[in-house]
């Protein structure tokens, strides 16, 4: 059990977390989850000892082990897979002290050890966490230094899965994923046996990988128990009882101080006054709910969309080094009114093809037809370097608008989504999310007829990368979309094409059967290779193991949604009494009745708290059996 009480956190003299409170059963896998700046970050840092709090306390296990990645990846002469397998410190030191020790008896002790912990299997389960993280075994064995830092904050990610710690605390990591590596990560964490913590705005993570979600929001945690998506309907019903306790509570003060107003100053009438002045101090006040504004985003239409294809490759071949190519054999044709995701691991070619169709490449062999007069707006992560850190929105666009006057401007920085407090605001001030708003929207500023993103969601936030679905969704022109946000891309394309084995070619499936392929698969070669020449035979043999499964565990899927059941009810119940004991009318008529009431509400309580960690107990059972 993680217990939090009390706890109040700043930063900077700005106050992130006020007298919260929350408890944590052991296991949990928990989604933490709320605006950007609201203090998630800081809650890590308080919980890891990194930051002092203000006040209150943070209690743990005795003897738990906390991991989080490094905020420095690594970048040394060791091999990838010894940089893993020293992340666990305990194994690392006995097998340094078996080098040595001449004690038979100390011996003994190390050896038995050492086979408690798995140490002698240790080096296959480090190379099964990297395989998974994208490292086959030959870039396994290449020394840290010779990867990129993405690609080195994949191996600090390797190194804390691998060491196992009792409390997992990951920050964003899927921010250095491709959208394999995030599937695997999805299916690594709810098979996990510890507790996990993970802030993350990847809804289909939140979705698949936790069963609680914990909010921070006006400086408060709450426990929710589910899926995102089970959070957002709860969340959701607690907003609409919570107006409506509120309207009914200001209507019954309001009565009770026009009784106030009209009789205080009559001397017959006094004595009741005053009751009603008392009864109004016990009454108190409902918060009213506080609505978070995300700012829209608009992409220009285009004025006239060309004929189909816009974009036509026959035998086409693309790379950096002449003679060397990265894609070839690409027979594709891009229509004016296709949504179109790139699939496939980092580093197979994706961001290549990219930017083979926007032109930045030249086909190296082949025919490529682009339809006359075709604009191509185009936004990869890396050009958050190119803007200049101390003009503003408005002198960006101004750039780009020399002759129109101060209110066109502004209105184009708004349409990007940028609030008006922002449009003044260097660059290099702006939060990440902010940047890519500006930079997704100088790249559509031409009004294209073909909008490409690589990785557009890295640095927004769940409510952002709504606006950005319904951007694109309202968007007339047609969309490549490259992203690990499943989510995503489920909701806005309807095409899939696989970078895979030096070529592109279209994908039948849906996102949920690559998903079963990847996660799956023993080998990212080897998965991949099955993604693109699966047929039928295998879907249908994948779809049939997962039905047997699920008819396995019907019993245990029944019980889970019985509980579900009861802890609705349970919540609706004790939200309606809180409703009733609000009223201070029925302390006045009926103080018993008041009592019986609250003792139901407690006896309510304890019912919701005991299903719901039954809940988290079946849950657990039922994701780990669904796993195999």
């Amino acid at each position: 059990m993680i217990t939090i009480s009390g706890l109040t956190a700043r930063v900077a003299g700005r106050l992130l977390i006020d007298n919260a409170s929350l408890s944590l059963p052991s296991g949990v896998k928990v989604g933490l989850v709320g605006r950007n700046g609201t203090g998630k970050s800081t809650l890590f840092r308080v919980i890891t000892g990194q930051l002092a709090a203000e006040a209150g306390s943070i209690s743990l296990p005795k003897n738990a082990r906390i991991g989080q990645v490094a905020q420095e990846a690594p970048g040394t002469d060791d091999p990838l897979i010894e940089i893993v397998l020293a992340a666990d410190k305990e194994r690392a030191s006995l097998l340094k002290e078996a080098e040595t020790a001449t004690d038979p008896h100390r011996i003994a002790e190390i050896q038995t050890r050492l086979g408690d912990i798995g140490a002698h299997s240790a080096e296959a389960r480090a190379a099964s966490i990297l395989a998974g993280l994208g490292f086959d075994h030959e870039a396994q064995q290449r020394p840290a230094k010779s990867f990129s830092g993405g690609w080195r904050m994949r191996v600090a990610l390797a190194a804390v899965l691998f060491s196992e710690p009792d409390l997992l605390l990951l920050d964003e990591p899927t921010n250095y994923l491709d959208l394999e590596g995030t599937l695997w990560l999805e299916d690594y964490v709810r098979r996990y046996p510890h507790t996990v913590i993970i802030i993350s705005h990847d809804r289909d993570l939140l979705n698949t990988a936790v069963n609680a979600i914990v909010h921070l929001d006006q400086q408060k945690l709450t426990f929710y128990r589910g899926s995102y998506d089970q959070f957002e309907r709860q969340k959701a019903e607690a907003d609409e009882l919570q107006m409506k306790a509120k309207a009914k509570n200001e209507a019954a003060r309001k009565h009770l101080q026009s009784f106030i107003d009209r009789f205080k100053a009559k001397a017959t009438k006094a004595k009741q006054a005053q009751s009603r002045v008392k009864a109004l101090e016990r009454m108190g006040t409902v918060a009213a709910v506080v609505e978070t504004h995300v700012q829209p985003i608009t992409f220009p239409e285009p004025e006239k969309q060309p004929a189909s294809p816009i974009v036509a490759i026959e035998g086409g071949a693309v790379g950096y080094v002449p003679g060397k190519p990265i894609l070839r054999q690409i027979n594709l044709r891009i229509d004016n009114d296709d949504r179109i995701a790139l699939l496939g691991s980092n580093g197979n070619g994706k961001s290549t093809f990219a930017k083979f169709i926007s032109g930045r490449l030249e086909a190296e062999s082949g025919v490529v037809k682009r339809a006359p007069g075709l604009k191509i707006g185009f936004f990869a992560q890396h050009q958050l370097d190119d803007l200049v850190p101390e003009q503003s929105p408005v002198e960006h666009v101004r750039r780009l608008m020399p002759e129109a006057p101060e209110a066109k401007v502004r209105a184009r920085v708004a349409q990007m989504g940028l609030a008006t407090e922002k449009m003044s605001t260097p660059a290099k001030d702006l939060s990440g999310g902010e940047k890519a708003r500006l930079l997704m929207g100088l790249a559509a500023f031409d009004a294209p007829n073909l909008l490409i993103l690589d990785e557009p969601t890295n640095h927004l936030d769940i409510d952002s990368r709504r606006a950005l679905i319904e951007a694109l969704n309202d968007y007339e022109g047609a969309v490549i979309l490259i992203s690990h946000d499943r989510h995503l891309i489920e909701a806005t394309v309807d095409r899939l094409w696989l970078v895979n084995n030096g070529t592109v070619k279209t994908f039948d499936g849906d996102m949920e059967e690559y998903r079963s392929l990847i996660v799956q698969s023993g080998k990212k070669d080897d998965r991949e290779k099955s993604a693109s020449n699966s047929g039928e035979a295998s879907k249908a043999d994948l779809r049939k193991a997962n039905a047997d499964r699920r008819a396995q565990l019907a019993p245990l899927k029944k019980k889970i949604n019985e509980i579900e059941s009861l802890t609705a009810k349970l919540q609706k119940q004790i939200q309606l009494l809180d409703t009733e004991l609000a009223d201070p009318a029925l302390y006045e008529k009926s103080p018993a009745k008041a009592a019986e009431k609250a003792k139901l509400r407690s006896m309510a309580v304890d019912k919701l708290n005991d299903a719901e960690e039954q809940w988290l107990e079946l849950s657990a059972e039922y994701e780990e059996a669904m796993a195999g």
